[in-house]
C-alpha cells in the first residue's frame, strides 16, 4: 500500500471539512480529516488530508496566516496537489 498523500486540502470551517471529506473517503479515495493544523510531523496512513480550520469568522490576517500553516504542513509532508 502507497502511503503517500496524493491531496491536501484546506477548509475554512468543520462543515465543509467534513463534507469534503465524505466525498473523497465515498470516492475510495483513504482520508483523514484533522481539526486545525497539526503541530508536530506525525505522519498520516491517508492518500488524501482535509485539514479544518475555523477561519471563516476572524480577522482576514488571522486567516491568512492559518492558512499558510496549514500549507506549509501539507507541502511539507509531501503533498502532491494542495
Amino acid at each position: 500500500m502507497d502511503n503517500r498523500l496524493l491531496l491536501g486540502c484546506i477548509a475554512d470551517d468543520f462543515t465543509g471539512a467534513s463534507d469534503l471529506a465524505n466525498t473523497l473517503a465515498k470516492e475510495g479515495m483513504r482520508t483523514t480529516q484533522l481539526i486545525g493544523t497539526p503541530q508536530d510531523n506525525t505522519p498520516i496512513n491517508s492518500e488524501a488530508a482535509v485539514i479544518s480550520l475555523k477561519s471563516r469568522s476572524i480577522d482576514a490576517a488571522d486567516a491568512i496566516a492559518q492558512s499558510l500553516e496549514a500549507l506549509q504542513w501539507l507541502t511539507g509532508g509531501d503533498a502532491v496537489s494542495v
